[in-house]
């Protein structure tokens, strides 16, 4: 019977409107009480007001010509099927009417899991607060290079270092400190914001190293495989505290 399944090919406004609310499991409680194109003013039912809000929408946007409507699944531009109990919506039309219409609604009789969760819907407000995030880092980021410059000039002023003094060697605590900044650091500049925008211009580590390289490769311990080695000690030290 048309209906009886949570996804149909086409549907009448009410049958959307209550998949649409989440009440499909009262539908048959629903239908029995529902006489007309508009629903009673007392309905047995959880989340009645969106339920009628929703029933509203979907006839709204077919008097308006938002929504192709027909009978029995077959679209027909027919003002007098307005009142009648046989007036349907296909399934692909109301999809693109609610992807356009109300893009931050994904309910499940029209999208897949999939779609729900690959296709995260981003509100406007969401998406300013993405951005005033993204700024935020970005400023961030700026501040550590202008440090990062300030301390390599204070180091060239001071002279390079004695290389016959035998360095003192790290304690565990200062060690695990230095790899946490160094993952972090890592995970920050090849990281993405929940919007997929990446938080700097480097796509892979060896872009990261090719480019400290080029700019710092006269410093103590800016090579290829020094960095290839503690880039990876670091990794695996944040995945271990991330566990």
């Amino acid at each position: 019977m048309q209906g009886s399944s949570l996804s149909e090919v086409y549907y009448r406004p009410i049958d959307a409107a209550i998949r649409w609310a989440g009440l499909f499991r009262f539908r048959d409680d629903i239908l029995a009480a529902v006489k007309s194109r508009s629903l009673p003013v007392t309905l047995d039912c959880p989340r009645c007001n969106e339920l009628r809000l929703y029933t509203d929408r979907i006839y709204d946007a077919i008097f308006h010509g938002e929504l192709p409507y027909g009978l029995n699944g077959i679209t027909i531009n027919d003002e007098s099927l307005w009142d009648s109990p046989d007036l349907t919506v296909r399934h692909v039309d109301l999809k693109r009417w609610m992807l356009r219409t109300y893009p931050e609604q994904r309910p499940t009789f029209l999208f897949s899991r999939h779609e729900r969760i690959t296709h995260p819907v981003i509100t406007l407000e969401t998406g300013h607060a993405l951005l005033v995030e993204r700024e935020a880092l970005k400023s961030q980021l700026e501040q550590c290079r202008h440090q990062l410059h300030q301390l390599q000039e204070q180091q060239k002023k001071q002279g390079a270092p004695n290389l016959n003094c035998t360095p003192c060697p790290l304690s565990d605590r200062a060690e695990i400190t230095y790899l946490n900044i160094i993952g972090t650091m890592l995970a920050l500049m090849l990281g993405r914001t929940p919007s997929g925008a990446p938080y700097s211009s480097f796509n892979s580590q060896d872009a990261i190293i090719s480019a400290l390289i080029a700019h710092h490769g006269n410093l103590m311990g800016v090579t290829e495989r020094t960095l290839q080695a503690k880039f990876a000690q670091a990794r695996r030290r944040l995945q271990a505290a991330n566990h």
